[in-house]
């Protein structure tokens, strides 16, 4: 028996032990090869917020297809306004996130959610003109819409037309 556990045979069936042990925990673990993205419901977030603010708060009619909502918060913003964020896992498994607020300014509202103050352009959805902005270094774009009482942002590392068609969704609920 000695034999067995000194030297190279010691070391060798040390080493054996050690490779059943793995491949036996390898084959009694549960092991998952599909994807699982957990879907959060905002609704109950959206309505609590539109009792918290003083203007029609802004959400998708519907999700887009194929996108999964994963996040969603009210926090506090400059100057004691509330943000609403609501956060998504795209068709294409990228990042969107919308967030709304009337943080004054709105100009640096825009600016922190889009780290970016520089307009690279403007893009048309759903007839109404938004700003794009672009972060290359985060990867990150963003588009942004000023209103008189609420500033639309929606970024992420989504691709342009994945935005957009978030920004198409969007529609102002009544107040309260």
């Amino acid at each position: 028996m000695r034999r067995f556990t000194e030297g190279f045979y010691g070391y060798a069936v040390a080493l054996l032990v050690c490779l059943v042990g793995a491949g036996v925990f390898l084959l009694v673990t549960p092991q998952s090869r599909d994807e699982h993205i957990p879907r959060v419901d905002y609704s109950i977030t959206v309505a609590n917020f539109g009792h918290e603010v003083p203007y029609g708060v802004w959400a998708p009619r519907n999700d887009p297809a194929g996108w999964i909502p994963n996040s969603n918060r009210i926090a506090a913003g400059t100057s004691g306004a509330k943000v609403l964020y609501l956060g998504y896992a795209t068709a294409e498994r990228e990042h969107a996130m919308f967030a709304q607020s009337d943080e004054k300014p709105p100009a640096g509202f825009a600016s922190r959610m889009a780290n970016s103050d520089k307009a690279v352009g403007t893009q048309q959805i759903g007839g109404v003109t938004w700003e794009q902005r672009f972060r290359e270094d985060k990867n990150q774009r963003t588009l942004v819409r000023m209103l008189p009482d609420v500033t639309l942002v929606i970024t992420g590392t989504a691709g342009w037309p994945e935005l957009a068609e978030l920004a198409a969704l969007l529609q102002q609920r009544p107040q309260g």
